[in-house]
Order: structure tokens, then sequence, then C-alpha cells
């Protein structure tokens, strides 16, 4: 006897899902490219990219394949075994990058839970348990756990669920004096986002983050880049770490990196990896052949010059895009961040009205993001074609002028 199919719609989400999230008011349903349909068969032209995720837009036909092969082959080991994705996948992020060790979990949360825990080992290890102060930043975002959310340097997502995690200390971002004044020899790590996502697509300066590298040089610090969002081809490089030439000491990385697939990892060096030993950190699912699978294929495609170049050429094309909007608008302050992240910044007097933006570019079949207060983001498919940003900004045009002009 067939199970039953049950009949869902997005006011089934109000009655069974916690309610920690405000989705739109449609439900996708099918993806290709980047272009989306939902139940009523409504297109959108996807800018949002699954918050950075879908990096080679929806179900790509390699990553597709990879994930075909891999589930008909092995599914699952746990961490008692190892198994032959992982590896090809680590001795790949190794051979593109600093890296001599790698870490695989599952979300952007636990790539950073487990890289804060190894620089507070590292540092009590190789110097003193006392040296555990962890210099962040506002308006970071490091994830959802209770150490990543205290990390991350917004109090209304850390704020009300009992007592925190100790010695962090945030300062603002870009302010190489702040860090100065609070950095000491009892500070084992500096944690940054090269261009904060959430905190409203702000890239680090050059001379902040070649300042903060010095540093913790001098203080003994690791330095931790939060790469979640910024990596894996999305700044026009691999990591966004390569264009300040500075190397972090431990590097996160997910969304992208599976395409869509849940996977993240944790970047280090054979030096600060060689604290470790069996037990002292792990995950069930981490590293899993699925996952890794797909990333190694999502990979093998971003991480050529045909993709990164093409990043570049299609950040011209949004940017060209947003300047003619404003010039017909004047509804932009600034258009930051770096490659295809971009924070389109709305003047003070439009500032509050992000999410009335993003439901009336979903009305006009456009799916943008906002970062922040008063910042919108657009993520989208490195891969995006050309014609997609074209008619994509059309319908975003459209959206801003209903809303500005309501």
């Amino acid at each position: 006897m067939a199970a039953e199919k049950i009949t869902v719609s997005r006011a089934t989400f109000d009655q069974v899902i916690l309610p920690v999230y405000a989705p739109a008011q449609f439900v996708p349903v099918k993806g290709k490219g980047s272009r989306v349909w939902d139940q009523q068969g409504k297109e959108y032209i996807d800018f949002s990219g699954g918050i950075a995720v879908t990096a080679l837009g929806h179900c790509h036909p390699a990553l597709v394949e990879a994930l075909k092969c891999q589930g008909e082959t092995l599914w699952h080991t746990s961490n008692i075994f190892t198994n032959e994705p992982a590896l090809r996948l680590a001795s790949k992020l190794i051979a593109a990058t600093f890296a001599e060790r790698v870490f695989f979990v599952n979300s952007g949360t636990e790539a950073n839970e487990a890289a804060f825990k190894l620089a507070r080992y590292y540092v009590g290890k190789k110097h003193s348990p006392y040296k555990t102060k962890i210099i962040a930043f506002h308006n970071a975002f490091h994830g959802r756990s209770l150490f990543a959310v205290s990390v991350g340097g917004q109090p209304k997502y850390s704020d009300g669920f009992g007592p925190k995690p100790a010695d962090i200390v945030h300062v603002p971002f870009n302010d190489l004096a702040a860090v100065q004044a609070v950095i000491d020899d009892h500070t084992c790590a500096v944690v940054l986002e090269p261009i904060q996502g959430e905190g409203g697509i702000m890239p680090a300066s050059q001379a902040f983050i070649e300042g903060v590298r010095a540093l913790c040089d001098k203080h003994n610090a690791l330095l931790v880049f939060d790469e979640v969002q910024s990596g894996m081809g999305r700044s026009g490089k691999l990591f966004a770490y390569q264009h300040y030439g500075v190397v972090p000491d431990i590097l996160t990385t997910a969304k992208a990196l599976g395409g869509g697939f849940p996977v993240s990892a944790m970047l280090t060096t054979h030096d600060i990896a060689s604290v470790m030993a069996p037990g002292v950190h792990g995950t069930t699912y981490g590293g899993n052949p699925l996952a890794c699978a797909v990333a190694e294929a999502a990979m093998d495609i971003i991480n050529t010059d045909e993709v990164l170049n093409g990043v570049m050429q299609r950040r011209a094309q949004f940017e060209s895009a947003l300047k003619a909007i404003h010039s017909r608008l004047d509804v932009f302050s600034d258009i930051r961040g770096m490659g295809l992240l971009l924070g389109a910044v709305l003047k003070p007097e439009y500032a509050d009205k992000a999410r009335d933006i993003l439901n009336a570019a979903a009305a006009e079949g456009v799916m943008i993001l906002n970062a922040g207060t008063g910042v919108l983001r657009l993520a989208p498919s490195l891969i995006i074609e050309p014609a997609d940003i074209d008619e994509g900004m059309q319908r975003l045009s459209r959206a801003l002028e209903k809303v500005i002009r309501a």
C-alpha cells in the first residue's frame, strides 16, 4: 500500500515549523539554473542563491550526477571509518589553499564551533590555559550555536539563552586601533569575516587585514577567517583571503562548498592541528560520502579560471544595472561587496523598506535578500546567465519603483 501523500502549502509552515523564520509567502518546488518555480507555476529569477549556497545554480548536471553515483555506492560511514570522497575533497582543498589539514562538518556554525574550540585548545596547549580571550567584531555573524552566536557581534541573536561563553570581546570592524586597544598576551584569537555578510556586505580594508595579522603575530594569537559566505569563488577568487595576500591560521567554509548539499570545512595547518587527538572533537555526519562527492564536483567547476573570471564579469554587469537603477530612482547610498556578494545600501529615507522591497521583488518574479537593516543583498549563482541578470534587474527595478513611489 502506497504511503499517503500529504498536501502542503505556505499555511502549513505556520502550523508545523518552529516559528524562528518568516519565509516568503510562496513555496518554491523546482529550480533549474537561476530560475525557480513555485507551487502555482510562477517563475522567479534567483538572485538569492539560497543565501550564497547554490553557487552553480539549481540542479547543476554535474552535481546531480555526483549525487546519483554516490547515492548508489556509499551513503554514510561515520567517523569510525574514512571514505574516498572525503579524502579527495580534503586533498583538493589543501592543494588550492594555505591549508595542510581539513576537518569536515555539516554547516557554517559547526565549522566555526570547531575553529573556536581548536583556537582555544591550541593556544592553551602551546602557551597558557589562561590565554583564552577571543576578539571579534560588531555586526559579525558566525552561526547559531551558543559559542558561535556569542562570538558573533549581534546581541539580538545571543541574548536570552542564559550565561554566554566568557572572554569574548567585540570591537568595531575595520578599526585597527580598536583591535590594538584590546589585544594582549591573554588573547587567543581574532575572528573575522573578510567580507561581513549579515552585517551589511562590508569588506575588510587591506590595511585592516594586514594590521590584524601583524597584531596576532606579535601577541601569539591565531587569526581565524570565517569564509562561510565569502568562500568558494564568491569573491572572484576561491577564497577572499587570496585577494588580500594575508594568510589566516584557521579558515572556515560552508554554504557554496556543497552547491546546496549540507557540508562545511575547517582548514588549518599541520602545527595547529597537531594538538588534536582522537576524541578531542568530532561529528557523526561530517565528511559523509554523499556530501563530499557533491562538494568535490562543485569544487572542480568553481576552482577554474573560467568560473572565477566570470564572477568578475558578472559583478560588473550587476553593478552597472544597480547604478542605472540609482540614476533613475535615487535609492542607493552605496554599492559594496566583492565579486558576486553585492550589497546595495538603501538611502536613509528607505532604510526601513528592505523587507517591503524583498516582498515586492518576489511579486515581480525575482528573489533577493537583505543584509541587516537597509541593505539589499544579491548572492546569485556564480555562473548565472547574463540574460538572467538583465531580466532580473529589470524586475528588481520595477519592484523598487513600486515601493519608493507608493
